[in-house]
């Protein structure tokens, strides 16, 4: 067991993110909550690190829109009786306005309200990770290099295109991976010397020395600052304190190569756009994928349903086709073909039907006839029969909300609608669309 190794090592996932650039996929839900590759949530796979890793006492920070995330977290994420207590808990944390009647303000903010908790568990170093990143990452490997520096400070860093770099915290450093220079989303990212067009980027995940993170965000909070990471503490302690950054290329996940399979790799990507989302579950449908959920050494962790298995069955005279697609438990395709698609929980393609290069929600039903390409679907919607979306781009933008960066259409979650009539309170809310 790894407790100990280290020290008292404490994990803190920030998930309380509105993740406003994902509407409306955000519309209901935090950004960490909403669904991706067929059957998990966005903070999944930063849970998943830190579990892996051999981190078992986690705080997961919330905010925003947290219901469903909030019971993601309770469904799935607990420990046993047995097991659960001061080393053993993965608990949600509200904000609950300890230091002043306001929301977290920043990333910092978030982390500065709830420095009780740090006291509390006895922290000797705390893991502050992001909630809202599709990654794998061996985090104990990142423990040991911080501690190999005897650093104060490490952040996970990662090579990026420089003209994506613009939405990142930019880093320089000198031989020995000590950070000298750290600038916080600029519009012209400066460039890896010798490697033009690439940029060495915060991947907002960070490793604190107890007694550094208390002091800094103390000063901070009186301060009339942003209150974020990024933008204030990690450029403030770069001038006076050991900031390094872990360089995340040279992680190595556990398992054998196979005959069937490759080695598993390192991955990292923001979904925080709509482009973005459907982009990396496009990549995720090539064979060759860098990323894999096929790693028994490291498994993507999630909630587990008594959904009966997906179903795929030629009816009404229609053949079946379904290629490259990710199919999650009680899905069913009928008489219809799906092609480098995902298929959430529980949704049914209708006969007649097609779906090319879409992401089709949770309960999700397709009606006949249709024709999809381009298209995100989110939870609960009902899709009439001869519906055709994604190939007349005109037709779509005047019909349709159209992701102007991308050209994809976004269905949203259908409105949340009273059973019965508003003069009979009484019958409640219908919260059967809520995800």
């Amino acid at each position: 067991m790894k407790i100990g190794r280290f020290g008292r090592t404490l994990g803190i996932v920030l998930a309380g993110g509105k993740g406003e650039r994902l509407m409306p996929l955000t519309k209901y839900r935090a950004k960490p909550a909403v669904h991706f590759a067929a059957k998990y949530r966005i903070v999944d796979f930063a849970l998943s690190n830190l579990v892996n890793s051999g981190i078992f006492s986690i705080y997961v920070l919330v905010q925003f829109k947290s219901q469903s995330l909030n019971e993601h977290i309770e469904r799935g994420w607990q420990f046993g009786g047995a097991l659960r207590g001061r080393d053993f808990f993965i608990t949600l944390v509200p904000a609950q306005m300890w230091r002043g009647e306001h929301w977290f303000q920043g990333t910092a903010d978030a982390v500065y309200q709830n420095l009780h908790l740090v006291t509390l568990y006895d922290a000797d170093r705390v893991a502050i990770f992001a909630a809202d990143h599709i990654y794998k990452m061996d985090v104990d490997q990142m423990l040991e290099y911080h501690m190999n520096k005897e650093a104060d400070i490490t952040v996970a860093a990662n090579v990026i295109p420089s003209s994506e770099a613009s939405a990142f915290g930019c880093i320089d450093t000198d031989e020995t991976g000590r950070i000298i220079g750290f600038i916080e989303k600029p519009e012209n990212p400066p460039e890896i010397p010798g490697k033009p067009g690439f940029t060495y980027v915060s991947m907002g995940n960070y490793i604190f020395e107890r007694e550094i993170l208390e002091e800094s965000l103390i000063e901070d909070a009186l301060l009339p600052t942003s209150h974020d990471f990024g933008r204030d503490i990690i450029p403030k302690l770069v001038a006076s304190s050991r900031v390094f950054a872990y360089d995340f290329s040279t992680n190595v996940l556990p398992g054998q190569q196979h005959s069937f399979w490759r080695d598993d790799k390192p991955y990292w990507k923001d979904v925080g756009t709509i482009r973005a989302y459907w982009d990396a579950h496009m990549d995720l449908l090539k064979h060759d994928s860098e990323m894999t959920f096929y790693n028994p050494q490291w498994p993507i962790r999630t909630v587990s349903y008594a959904d009966p298995p997906s179903y795929v069955c030629p009816v009404k005279g229609y053949k079946c086709s379904v290629q490259s697609t990710l199919s999650a438990e009680g899905s069913r395709v009928l008489g219809s073909t799906v092609e480098s698609s995902v298929l959430s929980r529980n949704c049914v393609i209708m006969p007649g039907s097609s779906v090319e290069e879409s992401i089709i929600g949770e309960g999700v039903v397709i009606g006949e006839n249709c024709r999809l390409k381009k298209v995100i679907i989110d939870s609960h919607n009902i899709i009439p029969a001869n519906t055709v979306m994604g190939f007349d781009p005109e037709y779509d933008r005047e019909h349709y909300s159209v992701d102007p960066g991308s050209g994809i259409i976004v269905v949203g979650m259908p409105k949340m609608q009273l059973r019965k009539s508003i003069e009979n309170p009484k019958e409640g809310f219908d919260w059967s669309s809520f995800s």
